[in-house]
């Protein structure tokens, strides 16, 4: 359980730091990984308890900061 924890927040620091490189986001470097982490840590952990997502932990990873990247700064936005 903890090196599939750990790799979650590797996985989630690289999706944040590309999205920031590529252009896909405006936030900022430390923020877009902040804000990946936080929604790989929510789907790991309803993942975790519920059973909900898909069947590696990677691609749950991936999706859930893509999301998060998709949700949270659009939804502050004007």
């Amino acid at each position: 359980m903890f090196p599939i924890l750990i790799g979650t927040v590797v996985i989630a620091g690289i999706v944040g730091y590309a999205s920031e490189k590529s252009g896909f986001t405006h936030n900022g470097y430390v923020q877009s990984i902040i804000i990946c982490v936080g929604g790989a840590f929510l789907m790991y952990f309803v993942t975790l308890m519920f059973g909900i997502g898909f069947r590696s932990p990677g691609v749950n990873a991936i999706a859930a900061s893509v999301g998060a990247l998709i949700i949270v700064p659009t939804h502050w936005r004007k």
